[in-house]
């Protein structure tokens, strides 16, 4: 029988190649220790794929190449290193004077109140003492005008260094722009991508925001020009995902965290916030009707591996509140007033641990197949 010992181990190794990867494990690397205790073989192997597929693989490719050469029945056990990407510390793209935060809100699907979560944020976090912008960026189904009671109101212009630039409209302590400024009530917006990508650059750029804690981008459904327009233009501190329980809008909510998760795009996705969670009838408190599943986005934050930001239950005087133009959360002292200002805790707190642990977002730069720039 062969003499079991290091060198021979990364013999019978040599011809094991990582998934996706050229180089055998022995020549790449990735074997970081060999450990030998009688019939008992220990790796330490470096690897970048955290799935437990991933880790099955190579564990059945090590030892069965560890069977096959020395004949015998060892017991091999490996100990898996999981390497994250070190990202430089740098961005590139023109960040917008005087903004020091820009986070986007997003969702798989349409009516799951994605622009109901952004208005009640905006609102919370001035509440708390923070400059507040938002840039409704939903071109094709504008609504945060009429959440804002701004309906009808349009903007007006000041001068800024010798440049006329758009005035946002201010209420409640945040500043707005909304292409429903610009278009009738009953007017359609019928514009190509390009189109609408060109009017989403001129709501971030010609508007003089003055100073800034956060800029809110609330945008539309789905995964498509805007989306990738918005990650070109500026760097994102953050993107948040809102969804309700049922499994239809997690489908689309997970194709979102995973548009934002592509490494040729690479937001921080700072969490999951799930919507119309429950229904809880006034005349019975103390009941909660899961009325589109229960915990599903909490299930969605844990699979995806992000936070989970808090729930939202389906309240009657949210969806009032929106319609009449004062958000939710500016309804005082109520339970849906504390679940807002809970989630919106969360999403400081998420902000605050991405500022911490990731180096800034820089604008990307998005190629086709040919290698031609989008931009």
């Amino acid at each position: 029988m062969k003499n079991i010992n290091r060198t021979s181990v990364l013999s019978a190794l040599s011809k094991i190649t990582l998934p996706n990867e050229g180089k055998s494990i022995v020549d790449s690397g990735a074997i970081k220790n060999i450990q030998i205790f009688g019939d008992e073989v220990e790796l330490d192997m470096e690897i970048k794929n955290p799935t437990l597929q991933y880790k099955k693989r190579v564990e059945n490719d090590c030892s069965n190449a560890i069977h096959d050469f020395f004949n015998n029945n060892l017991k091999v056990k490996l100990n898996f290193i999981v390497k994250t990407p070190v990202q430089k510390n740098e961005i590139k793209g023109k960040e917008i004077p005087g903004v020091k935060n820009i986070i986007a809100v997003a969702s798989g699907k349409g009516g799951v109140g994605k622009s109901t979560v952004t208005a009640n944020l905006a609102v919370s976090l001035a509440d708390l003492g923070y400059k507040v912008g938002v840039v409704d960026a939903d071109i094709y189904g504008p609504s945060m005008h009429i959440m804002f009671g701004l309906q009808g109101a349009k903007p007006g212009a000041v001068e800024v260094d010798g440049k006329t630039r758009l005035k946002p409209l201010e209420n409640y302590g945040v500043k707005l722009v909304s292409i429903g400024f610009f278009t009738e009530s009953k007017q359609a917006v019928v514009w190509r991508g390009p189109m609408a990508s060109k009017a989403l650059n001129q709501l971030l750029w010609d508007a003089y925001w003055g100073e800034l804690d956060y800029l809110i981008v609330d945008l539309p459904p789905g995964t498509g020009d805007i989306h990738l327009s918005l990650v070109q233009s500026i760097p994102l501190t953050g993107a948040v995902i809102v969804t309700t329980p049922q499994d239809i809008a997690l489908a689309d909510a997970k194709k979102g965290v995973n548009m934002f998760q592509m490494d040729s795009i690479n937001v921080p996705v700072l969490g999951v916030i799930e919507n119309m969670a429950y229904f809880t009838p006034s005349e019975l408190p103390n009941n909660k009707y899961y009325i589109f599943g229960k915990d599903g986005g909490k299930a969605l934050s844990e699979e995806m591996n992000v936070d989970f930001l808090g729930q939202i239950p389906l309240v009657q005087s949210v969806r009032e509140a929106s319609d009449a133009g004062r958000p939710a959360f500016l309804q005082g002292s109520t339970s849906i007033a504390h679940d807002l200002s809970d989630v919106t805790n969360n999403v400081l707190e998420s902000i605050k641990k991405r500022i911490t642990n990731l180096a800034p977002t820089k604008a990307v730069e998005l190629t086709h197949s040919k290698g031609c720039s989008t931009k």
